[in-house]
């Protein structure tokens, strides 16, 4: 039995020793100390929820909470840093100290996650030689600004607050290409002041090439093979074991199932590993949300965009909801720690506000010219490198560009696409180009016409080795009848806040036709008569909607695509008013004229981990 109830962070202000390894185990403050971990990520979870979901990790049972850092949210323009509103580390930090739970922070600067490739910013691969997660020049100088401005934040929350432990990199044993590259971010975190345990994170295949002399190594897993943490002995001696992410679930791709993972196989594994003497940290023990643009993507066999939704089938629902994982897991803590554990809170109820009316529209043709200003190229130039944003380029949303054509024939992108084309002669969709499709047929016509190539960027990949390959819209030559297509207007459609408060203002809003081709905008108003509650918007209603992105008072709630799995879009009651609120929807080909709010999600067919 374990009684850390004096362990908490207000009581040991102020500490001296901090986290230890002694003979196999942690010390904290020279007591003997597990790690109950729990990953939550403030960047996924609306600001007003932060103190909830910690409140629910201490009634789980849990001591620790664990955090990445997400640099392309924090620089998303170069040198210019945002830690305000809902990207606070300092308060968040703070928040979990208050309610005496410790934090590991993993800082990267890289972090995988599901997230935009890996939480780097895109601006990094403007550089054409650029060689991410590397001692490359252009790589470290980056990285030297960007902690130069993180660490001053994180490096009095030590012995004067809740960080325990620090992470170096994130399973760069799976990526390996530099082998000086971990030593250099040790360095990097060592000379900015940071004291506390330093440790590694990576999978069991990983683990011997992303170890640092001076960090713990931790491992990742879901399914607990035989003689996998013994197998931690074999890279470090005399160590206590951590699994530093035990996957309490799996995250969903679009056109693939909603992936879940046995409650009671996942308490069994837990109890095991507690059995084993090994800390934990429970990842994830509440998802969120990849709001707006963030998701990343897979790159195996082919290219496979990350849904919105970051429920991760976890121990808390997306919405923060318990699941029977979180009873199981209560249970079992409660036993170990011997001692009576708070009360779960109230679960917030959820509003159905029912049909909601999109009454207005406006296609994007009519948006051009009031909104946009487009670039000149000769050349198809890629997103990451449209001289914009103080020269940091464009990162996320759709890209269109737009070229005179003489006739039809035969278009070919070479794979120059990244990720998927809608193409247009004039107004007319011809088809789509991606990863599969890379030709299509153009209809002849007469004189000159506008070929318009509508590239959306679905996500970077976020794991595996092609994150220098990651530059989106057109990344080469586009050819009609095998010749390169030239004298391109390109005009960014990232849907900033301030390109949407323009949107609102632009004349040509009409009414909703009986049959309406995108891409356009659509508008409506969701009235709430009382305090507003969370609430999931479905856009599958006959005749549904297609693909595109939905915004409410002004917020990117994220991508929809009625491929699925997911047909729900997480609405958090704090970002709703009493009173009127502005719906809009970019919908990329058929619209509906009414979406549905509903109380619950659905997060698509289910399919159980093997």
């Amino acid at each position: 039995r374990f009684n850390w109830s004096e362990l908490i962070p207000l009581r040991l202000w102020g500490r001296t020793l901090g986290l230890q390894t002694e003979n196999s185990q942690f010390l904290l403050e020279g007591m003997p100390f597990r790690i109950f971990g729990g990953s939550m990520h403030y960047f996924r979870v609306p600001r007003e929820y932060w103190e909830d979901r910690m409140l629910k990790m201490k009634a789980c049972g849990l001591n620790t909470l664990t955090t990445y850092v997400p640099w392309n949210l924090h620089e998303q323009e170069r040198g210019k840093f945002d830690f305000s509103r809902n990207l606070d580390l300092e308060a968040f930090i703070a928040l979990a100290a208050k309610n005496g739970l410790w934090v590991i922070l993993r800082p990267g600067p890289y972090i995988c996650s599901e997230w935009d490739l890996g939480g780097l910013p895109s601006w990094l691969l403007q550089d054409p030689e650029m060689q991410l997660r590397t001692t490359y020049k252009g790589f470290t100088e980056a990285v030297d600004a960007y902690f130069d401005h993180l660490m001053p934040i994180v490096v009095p929350l030590q012995a004067r607050g809740p960080i325990i432990a620090v992470q170096v990199e994130n399973e760069y044993g799976s990526y390996a290409k530099d082998p000086n590259y971990m030593i250099y971010v040790k360095k990097a975190l060592l000379n900015r002041g940071i004291v506390e345990l330093l440790m590694t994170s990576d999978n069991k295949n990983g683990l011997s090439f992303g170890l640092v002399e001076g960090a713990l190594a931790t491992v990742n897993f879901q399914k607990l093979e035989p003689g996998l943490l013994k197998y931690l002995d074999t890279v470090q001696r005399d160590q206590p074991k951590m699994v530093m992410e035990y996957w309490t679930g799996w995250f969903d791709n679009w056109g693939g199932p909603h992936y879940v993972f046995d409650a009671d196989e996942m308490v069994n594994t837990v109890a095991s590993i507690l059995k084993l003497g090994a800390s934990i940290n429970l990842y994830m023990f509440h998802g969120g949300t990849n709001f707006g643009f963030m998701n990343g993507a897979l790159e195996a066999d082919e290219y496979k965009s990350d849904v919105t939704s970051y429920d991760y089938d976890a121990v808390l629902t997306e919405a923060g909801d318990y699941t029977s994982k979180f009873f199981k897991l209560r249970q079992l803590f409660s036993m170990i720690i011997g001692q009576p554990l708070p009360l779960p809170p109230m679960i917030e109820s959820k509003a159905s506000y029912g049909a909601i009316l999109l009454h207005q529209c406006i296609s994007l043709w009519d948006v051009l010219p009031s909104l946009l200003q487009p670039i000149k190229s000769e050349f198809p130039i890629n997103m990451e490198n449209l001289h914009l944003n103080d020269s940091s380029g464009q990162s996320y949303g759709y890209v269109l560009y737009e070229t005179v054509i003489f006739g039809g024939g035969h278009l070919h992108s070479r794979d120059h696409v990244r990720d998927r084309a809608q193409v247009f002669v004039n107004t007319m969709y011809v088809g789509e180009l991606d990863y599969n499709t890379v030709e299509l047929s153009l209809p002849e016509g007469q004189g000159f016409r506008q070929l318009r190539l509508l590239v959306e960027n679905r996500g970077r990949v976020n794991y595996g080795l092609a994150l220098n390959d990651q530059r989106k819209g057109l990344i080469g030559d586009v050819f009609l009848n095998k010749t390169p297509l030239r004298n391109f207007k390109i005009y960014s459609l990232e849907m900033k806040p301030g390109f949407m408060k323009s949107l609102r203002h632009t004349a040509g809003w009409s009414a909703v036709p009986d049959y309406f081709v995108g891409p356009g905008f659509f508008r409506g108003r969701l009235w709430i008569e009382h305090q507003p509650q969370d609430t999931f918007l479905k856009l599958q209603a006959s005749p549904g909607w297609e693909k595109g992105v939905v915004f409410v008072n002004g917020q990117n709630l994220g991508r929809y695509w009625k491929i699925g799995p997911q047909e729900t879009l997480y609405l958090p009651g704090p970002w709703l008013w009493k009173g009127s609120n502005e719906i809009v929807i970019f919908e990329e080909r058929t619209a509906g004229r009414i979406i549905q709010s509903v109380d619950i999600p659905y997060l698509g067919r289910t399919q159980y981990v093997d």
